[in-house]
């Protein structure tokens, strides 16, 4: 994990793309011939993650688009804080777009766009607002440049994103095919497609991949722990939590 990895250091990327003359975009207007900035965040394990990141780009004065995860064990995109989240995500001018987990389906261009539609239509009953836009959720090597729109949007793996224009990615918490800034689109003056994880930029998180996600899995258990004395009298999270391995400790006989 590079030190840039901060919410400052992200700051600075904006910075340092605005100083190289691109201007950020979305996916409706981005010229993959042009210095235009695609900014997309997938929220794959937490949507307030997302908080700190959107409000640094509103503060920017740019806009991205946020893609939610609707069936996942990580979070609850209907939760009333989650609802919360988007709706301050939404209101920084933000897109909020569907992250779909297409392994989920049976592998075939009808269920798929049955899947598609179905999730959007609930996605945008959360967020009270159209789901123009869809990236995949880890998938699989036929979805990445598949041709046309989805479900009668667009997909940010469509060739215009993927392949006419230059992509890079954080995945796993690193730059693993070099800097963005590196990038030969950067270098010809061509657009750009940002894929950004905020779990990997929160603010003041440092160390390394392990580290953070230990971190978040702690501040979630701590909220489990929360949650459970709020809905069940007979639990009391002011006591020790449970040890490492799970178990209480057993009175000696």
């Amino acid at each position: 994990m590079t030190a840039d990895f901060t919410a400052a250091g992200y700051a600075a990327l904006l910075a340092a793309f605005r100083a190289r003359g691109y201007e950020v975009r979305g996916y409706g207007d981005a010229d993959p011939t042009r210095r235009h900035l695609l900014l997309r965040h997938d929220l794959d394990m937490s949507i307030d993650a997302a908080l700190p990141i959107a409000a640094l780009e509103a503060e920017a004065g740019v806009k991205a688009t946020y893609f939610v995860l609707l069936r996942t064990e990580m979070y609850n995109a209907q939760s009333a804080a989650s609802a919360r989240a988007l709706s301050t995500i939404a209101r920084h001018g933000h897109a909020i777009g569907l992250h779909l987990d297409a392994s989920l389906y049976a592998d075939e261009d009808a269920a798929l766009e049955a899947a598609a539609a179905a999730e959007c239509a609930m996605l945008e009953r959360i967020v009270g607002r159209p789901v123009a836009t869809i990236s995949f959720h880890r998938p699989a090597p036929r979805l990445r440049g598949r041709p046309g729109g989805l479900a009668g949007r667009r997909h940010a793996y469509e060739p215009r994103f993927f392949a006419e224009m230059g992509y890079c990615s954080d995945s796993r918490g690193a730059w693993h095919h070099g800097h963005p800034l590196d990038h030969p689109a950067v270098a010809a003056g061509r657009a750009l497609q940002l894929l950004t994880h905020p779990i990997w930029w929160l603010t003041g998180a440092g160390g390394t991949v392990q580290e953070r996600l230990d971190r978040f899995a702690h501040g979630r258990y701590q909220l489990l722990r929360a949650e459970l004395g709020r809905n069940c009298d007979a639990y009391d999270p002011s006591r020790p939590p449970l040890a490492p391995n799970g178990d209480y400790k057993r009175p000696s006989s």
